[in-house]
């Protein structure tokens, strides 16, 4: 299972960097969200996630679960959540300016 999920990961990766890479702002908004969910994924399958108890110490107890891959990919979460938001917003006020979402016309030439 946790080999599927690697290449899942994978290929979530190699896609959102393919369109990072695109001329289009809303493309490269999208492999932002990609390579972001390939980070959750990413982590969740390095944090070997068990099936025990719950995260708190107690005599007896001697499986219990990790809690830092939760707390990690929770943060990652938040994070991709505000870095995308700020990026379509960018797309859009960019959109809206220019009336043109392709990056080699907003270069613009030399003369400007």
């Amino acid at each position: 299972m946790e080999f599927i999920i690697c290449i899942l990961a994978g290929i979530l990766f190699a896609t959102g960097i393919y369109n990072l890479l695109q001329k289009q702002l809303l493309r490269i908004a999208i492999g932002t969200g990609l390579v972001s969910h390939a980070a959750h994924l990413f982590i969740l399958t390095m944090g070997k996630l068990k099936r025990g108890q719950p995260p708190v110490i107690q005599e007896g107890v001697t499986q219990y679960t990790d809690p830092l891959p939760h707390a990690l990919i929770l943060t990652s979460i938040v994070i991709s959540f505000g870095v995308t938001s700020v990026v379509l917003v960018l797309a859009y006020r960019t959109i809206k300016e220019n009336n043109t979402d392709n990056m080699d016309q907003l270069r613009g030439t030399e003369y400007e």
